[in-house]
C-alpha cells in the first residue's frame, strides 16, 4: 500500500512564496511508487482547497494554485479535506510546508491534533515557543544555554513610553543593535542599529508586522547553523556557516538576491563542533520539539558560542540550509523526506498509546 501524503503549502504569511517552492521541491523528490500526494493549498487571502491527486512533478507554481471556489474555513472542510477523495479515508499524514505566521506557529498543528492526524514536524507547544522569540529566548535562559542580551516591548508600551524604549535599549545592549518583529521568519522586518535615530525606524518598522518585538545585542559574530532531525533520540547534522555578502542575512539576500556564501561543513574546529551539537540537542528538547528544527548560533572571534534561535519548520527545498546540511552528513533530499514522515507516524503512534480517561 502506498503512503497517503496530504501536502499542505502555501498559508496566509509573508512567505507564501517560500511555502509554494518548497512545495514544488518535495513533490518532486517523493517517489510515486511509495507515496500518493495529495494536494491542499491555502491561498494568500486564506482558503483552503484540495486539489487532485497528483500524478507527476509539477513545472510551476501556478500548477499548484488551485480554483478557490467557495471561501471556506478548514473547519467546515476538515470532514473531506484530509481524506483521500476515492475511498474516503484518512490521509496517512499530513506534511505541513508552511512557514511564519498561521503555518509554523502551532495553528495548523492544533487543528492537525484536533482532527487526529500524523503531521510531519512539530507539535504546537514547539511550533508556538519557536516561533516567538521572546519565549523562545526565555526557555532557552531557563535551559542554561549562552545566549546575546535582549529585550523585547509590546506596542502599547512602545507607545506610552516611547523614549524609555529607546533609553532601555541603549543602556541595557547600546549600539549596534538588531530589532526584530518577535513572531516573524525568514528575516522579514529585521533592522540592524547603530544609533538612535536608526533604532528609531526600526522599530517603527517592526512594529508593522507584529504586535511585539525584540531587540538584540548586536555581536561580531560568525553565523553558523546545524540541523536536528529526530523525536526522542534526535541527531544533530554537521554544522554550516552562512557568509552574507551584505551586512547582515535579511529577507532580500536569502530569497531574492542569492548574495550569501554556505560554507558546508563549517570551518569550525572538533571541540567548537561538539558544543555546537550539543546545544543544538538541548535546545530542541527544551523546546519539545519533534521531526526536525534548524538551530543557528553566532561563533565570536574568541570562540564564544550563542545560541541565536531555532526555526521549527525551516527552508526545505534542497538548497536550502536545513537539506544540504543533511545532504553533508549523509542524508540526500528523498530519504530526508521519508525519515520526516516516518518520524510523524511513529510520534503519532506514541500518542494513540496514552490514556486519557481513568
Amino acid at each position: 500500500m502506498k503512503t497517503k501524503v496530504g501536502l499542505l503549502y502555501g498559508g496566509k504569511s509573508a512567505e507564501h512564496k517560500v511555502s509554494m517552492q518548497t512545495a514544488m521541491a518535495v513533490i518532486k523528490a517523493l517517489d510515486l511508487e511509495e507515496f500518493e500526494i495529495h494536494p491542499i493549498y491555502i491561498s494568500e487571502e486564506g482558503q483552503w482547497v484540495k486539489g487532485p491527486q497528483l500524478q507527476g512533478p509539477v513545472s510551476s507554481v501556478k500548477e499548484l494554485e488551485f480554483s478557490q471556489g467557495e471561501a471556506l474555513p478548514p473547519t467546515a472542510l476538515a470532514p473531506t479535506l484530509f481524506q483521500d477523495g476515492q475511498d474516503k479515508g484518512p490521509f496517512d499524514v499530513i506534511f505541513p510546508l508552511l512557514h511564519g505566521p498561521n503555518g509554523e506557529d502551532g495553528t495548523v498543528q492544533g487543528l492537525l491534533e484536533l482532527l487526529n492526524l500524523p503531521y510531519v514536524g512539530n507539535g504546537v507547544l514547539a511550533s508556538s515557543a519557536g516561533m516567538d522569540k521572546v519565549i523562545m529566548k526565555n526557555i532557552f535562559a531557563q535551559a542554561g544555554l549562552p545566549q546575546v542580551k535582549y529585550v523585547w516591548f509590546i506596542r502599547s508600551e512602545w507607545e506610552n513610553e516611547t523614549e524609555a524604549a529607546y533609553d532601555q535599549v541603549e543602556r541595557e545592549l547600546g549600539y549596534p543593535c538588531f530589532v526584530k518583529p518577535a513572531n516573524l521568519g525568514s528575516s522579514v522586518g529585521i533592522s540592524k542599529c547603530m544609533n538612535r535615530s536608526e533604532l528609531e525606524g526600526a522599530f517603527k518598522e517592526a512594529f508593522q508586522f507584529d504586535r511585539k518585538i525584540i531587540i538584540e545585542e548586536g555581536v561580531s559574530a560568525r553565523e553558523i547553523e546545524a540541523g536536528v532531525l529526530g523525536n526522542d533520540y534526535p541527531e544533530c547534522s554537521v554544522a554550516g556557516e552562512i557568509v552574507p555578502k551584505v551586512e547582515f542575512y535579511d529577507y532580500k539576500a536569502k530569497y531574492e538576491d542569492g548574495d550569501t556564501a554556505l560554507i558546508i561543513p563549517a570551518e569550525i574546529s572538533e571541540i567548537e563542533y561538539s558544543e555546537l551539537r550539543d546545544m543544538a540537542i538541548k535546545a530542541f528538547k527544551a523546546l519539545d520539539c519533534s521531526g526536525l528544527v534548524r538551530a543557528d548560533f553566532f561563533l565570536t572571534r574568541e570562540g564564544k558560542l550563542y545560541i541565536n534561535e531555532v526555526n521549527t519548520m525551516p527552508g526545505f527545498t534542497p538548497f536550502s540550509m536545513f537539506p544540504l546540511l543533511w545532504k553533508h552528513t549523509g542524508v540526500e533530499y528523498p530519504q530526508l523526506i521519508e525519515k520526516l514522515v516516518n518520524l510523524a507516524i511513529e510520534r503519532h503512534a506514541e500518542k494513540q498509546s496514552i490514556k486519557h480517561t481513568m
